[in-house]
């Protein structure tokens, strides 16, 4: 999704937000209300996760994310993956947090 989609989705279907870098990276700057799974502990942390509500998964570029979305998509989950991950989604001019936050 772009981040122009993916913000209408935030706004429309409340779905999961799943950051899936590092825990440096998140500390740095996030989607406002995202919930911090890292790549390497989603196996592990997949019961957590609503199979009812999509979920939005997004990383610094998106290719860490993508995986993420295609394991979890293929596992029957509404996933997406943010293209262009953080990054993309700042460089559309859409908030994140902290106040002061950045792409890390």
């Amino acid at each position: 999704m772009t981040p122009q989609q993916a913000n209408e989705l935030l706004r429309e279907a409340e779905p999961q937000v799943v950051d899936v870098r590092r825990l440096y990276e998140h500390e740095a700057g996030r989607i406002a209300g995202s919930v911090h799974i890292e790549l390497d502990q989603l196996p592990a942390e997949a019961g957590s996760l609503d199979r009812d509500r999509p979920i939005l998964f997004y990383c610094r570029t998106g290719s860490r994310s993508t995986l993420a979305a295609q394991a979890f998509a293929a596992s029957g989950y509404d996933a997406r993956n943010l293209d262009g991950g953080l990054e993309a989604w700042v460089g559309a001019g859409l908030p994140i947090e902290p106040d002061g936050g950045h792409v890390a």
